[in-house]
């Protein structure tokens, strides 16, 4: 049976492993076949050569030249440039860089190379999260975001290397749906106790000495370790506030993922040595186990890695369940349960209300807009949650279409001078198939067309 597409790991009886790369020729065509994510004015065919037979103690000696090299801040810049993002403290916006770009790259690059770039202060902003409370989040400047691309884009090849396989989360040619692939399928296959586990403000919480440690043992060039310790000092902007963190990789830096995969990958290797199949994206990870047994020694294991490591698990998220008629456990936005008698997904309630939300303030009932622009506004978030979401049971999507179309119908209903949401009779005024003339995407009919793809 195809439900939905997480077929995909089921086929074979196991989840397929990644590529080693001592498998292979050595041509250099093949060697970028391999590498093909990695920045080329930086990581030549020799480079890659080094990197996959391995350097002399496995440590790296002069990368600083390779980071302030014209062509890797040019190519640092043009992914900045792709992902956007706002004005640090300097008010510099990508706009304003853009006019100047070639004087401001050329600085740069003579700031790096003479030793005397200084990161400024990252400007601290809060966002809301789903439960009221809200999140800090760090902005860098134009400029540091640059220099930090064109750092990541030395170093990250040389920890990815080594990374353990089944971690996720901000990794090159991986994805959320990956880890979430691995998940099902090891359901599947009667792991059904899962520890979940949550780091206590794991970003902010990591221990910069330790952290510089590891890296250090990889990277022996002291400037490109000046440059990495620089940025983990950075002072913060909060408000007219300046402080500088004890603690803690700066949330919203460029280079914060790699440093934070960095600090949890010895976890990784750690667990899979004692033969536990964790799954891990960024600071979220669950361990799936056969045996309760099992899963409280899985447990153990990780506090005392953690109490070494100086991180803090979550006491009340942190928990070990067994997958039944009344138990579940969510992970990167699904909860895993069981439905009819089967183990199955859905959106996570954090999930569903954090789409409700979106949607809801384009649909307010005062909404001036025409029913035409209002459909046109919310289909791009309709159809980015499908994408997403679209591999949960088919029961999910109904309830959610019935939920946007009512809140289109409450709209009518305030237009035709009528009070409350889209009731009775409004369904006959305006049925499913006026919102679907407008172009309204149908999330139930969307979910059918995609089952009737994946099985074909």
């Amino acid at each position: 049976m195809q439900e939905d597409g997480f077929e995909k790991y089921r086929q074979g009886g196991k989840v397929p492993s990644t590529v080693t790369c001592d498998d292979k020729p050595k041509r250099g065509g093949e060697i970028h076949a391999r590498w093909t994510w990695v920045e080329p004015s930086v990581w030549t065919t020799r480079m890659l050569a080094a990197l996959e037979k391995g350097v002399k103690g496995d440590v790296w000696f002069s990368l600083v030249d390779k980071v302030y090299s014209l062509d890797n801040l040019k190519a640092a810049y043009a992914k900045v440039r792709a992902n956007k993002g706002t004005a640090g403290v300097d008010h510099v916006t990508l706009k304003r860089f853009e006019r100047r770009k070639e004087e401001e790259l050329l600085r740069l690059h003579e700031h790096l190379k003479q030793g005397r770039y200084t990161p400024s202060p990252v400007l601290r902003t809060w966002i809301p999260k789903g439960n009221g409370e809200q999140r800090p989040l760090g902005i860098p400047t134009v400029r540091d975001r640059i220099v930090q691309t064109a750092l990541r884009n030395v170093m990250e090849p040389i920890f990815e290397k080594e990374f353990a396989e089944h971690s996720y989360g901000f990794r090159p040619e991986r994805s959320a749906k990956d880890a979430l692939y691995r998940v099902d399928h090891l359901l599947k296959c009667g792991y059904r106790y899962v520890v979940d586990a949550d780091i206590k403000g794991y970003f902010d919480a990591i221990p910069k000495a330790a952290l510089m440690t590891l890296v250090k043992e990889r990277i022996s060039d002291q400037r490109t370790l000046t440059l990495v310790q620089s940025f983990l000092d950075q002072p913060v902007k909060d408000k007219e506030t300046f402080w500088t963190p004890e603690t803690g990789t700066p949330q919203g830096a460029v280079i914060s993922p790699l440093l934070a995969n960095i600090y949890l990958n010895p976890l990784d290797h750690q667990m899979a040595r004692k033969g536990y199949e964790m799954t891990r994206y960024a600071d979220d990870f669950v361990v799936q186990c056969r045996t309760r047994e099992e899963a409280e020694e899985a447990l153990c294991a990780i506090r005392e890695w953690m109490a070494a490591a100086q991180l803090t698990l979550h006491p009340t998220k942190t928990r070990i369940v067994c997958i039944d008629l009344w138990q579940h456990f969510d992970f990167l936005g699904y909860r895993f349960q069981i439905h009819r008698l089967k183990e199955t997904r859905f959106p996570s309630p954090k999930s569903t209300k954090k789409f409700r939300d979106r949607i809801r303030s384009k649909t307010r009932r005062a909404n001036g807009h025409s029913m035409e622009r209002i459909i046109a506004e919310i289909n791009p978030i309709i159809r980015g949650w499908f994408e997403y979401f679209k591999h949960s049971n088919k029961a999910a999507f109904p309830p959610m279409d019935v939920w946007i179309r009512l809140r289109l119908r409450s709209i009518l209903r305030q237009r035709s001078r009528r009070k409350g949401r889209g009731r009775g009779l409004d369904h006959i005024r305006w049925p499913n198939k006026f919102f679907a003339n407008l172009g309204l995407i149908d999330l139930t009919q969307a979910r059918r067309l995609a089952a009737q793809s994946s099985r074909r």
